[in-house]
């Protein structure tokens, strides 16, 4: 369970940054978000080429920043990787995994008073069973989205290492979202790490252990991407009123 219930918190990272996203490029022009979020799309886009060399693509129309007025990243959707089935999967998912390891070196280098004040426990470490179960977890949820923003409220401004925890979290969690062109490698390949970690963990307990050790920063990711998309659902429905009166004037 524990094995299913990790690919399940990875899926929702994946979900929630994909949200995040979206509500800020329909805010701002993709080129302001995409400056802002500058370190984490560098992270993403050397996990995407690494992707695509050892897979045999041709790496085209690659940028952090494209030249048109939108400003997004740009990533050629039609690569050709010479490993069938298995290369889309592998180019889906390296970029979640170097975004992946950033962010567990950023919370263990720079974050770690944060860290310790987010309640870890509030991410379950078995799948929800029964509805009642279900709505126990969503309401665990909303707790930790308030104890991540408690965390970072009440953090020590003063050490530079708490604004640059801050803001390298915020680009990499944000960048775990998946590239134009490779949704469906993205998640396929979330649901195929899961089975092998699962088959390896019958075999040897070193992958329980390492899930286990990385629950924290699981828990703080997806406690950061909560505040986030509630934060951002807010400015949103601001801007939409702000832009209905302006028109309606």
């Amino acid at each position: 369970m524990l094995f299913l219930s990790a690919s399940i918190w990875v899926l929702m990272i994946v979900v929630l940054a994909w949200a995040v996203d979206y509500q800020w490029s329909r805010m701002l022009k993709p080129r302001y978000v995409n400056i802002a979020l500058l370190p984490g799309t560098l992270v993403a886009t050397l996990g995407r080429i690494i992707g695509l060399l050892i897979t045999g693509a041709k790496v085209n129309n690659t940028a952090l920043m494209g030249d048109d007025e939108r400003g997004a990243p740009l990533s050629d959707a039609a690569y050709e990787p010479k490993i069938p089935v298995f290369g889309p999967v592998l180019i889906g998912f390296l970029p979640l995994v170097a975004c992946g390891t950033a962010i567990y070196l950023v919370v263990n280098h720079l974050g770690e008073p944060i860290a310790q004040k987010v309640p870890i426990e509030k991410i379950a470490a078995e799948t929800p069973d029964s509805l009642g179960a279900f709505w126990s977890q969503s309401r665990s949820l909303i707790d930790l989205a308030e104890g991540t923003c408690n965390a970072i409220r009440t953090a020590d401004y003063d050490r530079w290492q708490t604004w640059a925890f801050v803001y390298l979290l915020m680009c990499l969690a944000v960048r775990s979202a998946p590239f134009p062109g490779n949704v469906k490698g993205h998640f396929v390949a979330i649901l195929a790490a899961g089975g092998i970690v699962w088959l390896m963990g019958t075999i040897s307990p070193a992958p329980g252990l390492l899930i286990e050790q990385s629950w924290p920063v699981l828990a703080v990711t997806i406690g950061w991407l909560l505040l986030l998309l509630i934060i951002s659902l807010i400015a949103r429905g601001v801007f939409e009123i702000v832009k209905g009166l302006a028109r309606a004037g």
